[in-house]
């Protein structure tokens, strides 16, 4: 989901598309600085929207959409995309610690407080987290609780769990 304040940060030349995607339609906004945001559909997203142009071709745009294909596919694992977020200095750090996370593997939100050097941060961490604008791509899915069950996420538990199937960390059983 889109912050509030992350949206009166876009630059004026931001622009936005929908993809469809396996958890739903994505709307990515980017400018030529980078992508700004992969939300899922909400109200903000379309209150981001109102205000901006709609994409008809933009090459970071277009790369964002051919490799979230591709992710989503299974033969990519590694994104390469330039990013621009806007958020605090300390949402930046935290989401630049997200994108050290591999493929695959999680890490607890005590485990990026302690990267950060503050082991009592958990929580700062958690919320950081939970404003991440660029879904999937900063991989805020692949943080869990101190017990390794899954917590929170903006974009829905079902979502995070399809991630954390797609990605290997959770194998499918016949009883869910």
């Amino acid at each position: 989901m889109l912050d509030l304040q992350i949206l009166k940060q876009l630059p004026q030349e931001t622009v936005w598309k929908n993809v469809s995607s396996p958890l739903g339609l994505l709307t990515i906004l980017a400018s030529d600085n980078g992508v700004h945001a992969i939300a899922f559909g909400s109200d903000r997203t379309e209150q981001a929207k109102i205000n901006l142009s709609r994409a008809v071709n933009h090459p970071i745009i277009d790369a964002t959409i051919k490799q979230l294909a591709m992710y989503f596919e299974g033969t990519l694992k590694v994104f390469d995309l330039p990013l621009d977020l806007c958020g605090t200095d300390f949402q930046k750090r935290v989401w630049k610690l997200l994108l050290e996370i591999p493929f695959g593997e999680t890490r607890t939100y005590g485990d990026i407080a302690r990267a950060l050097g503050n082991a009592g941060a958990s929580q700062a961490v958690g919320a950081a987290n939970g404003k991440n604008p660029v879904a999937i791509v900063v991989p805020c899915h692949r943080v869990i609780g101190a017990s390794g069950h899954l917590t929170g996420y903006a974009g829905g538990m079902e979502k995070k769990k399809f991630l954390l199937t797609h990605e290997g960390v959770i194998q499918p059983t016949l009883f869910e």
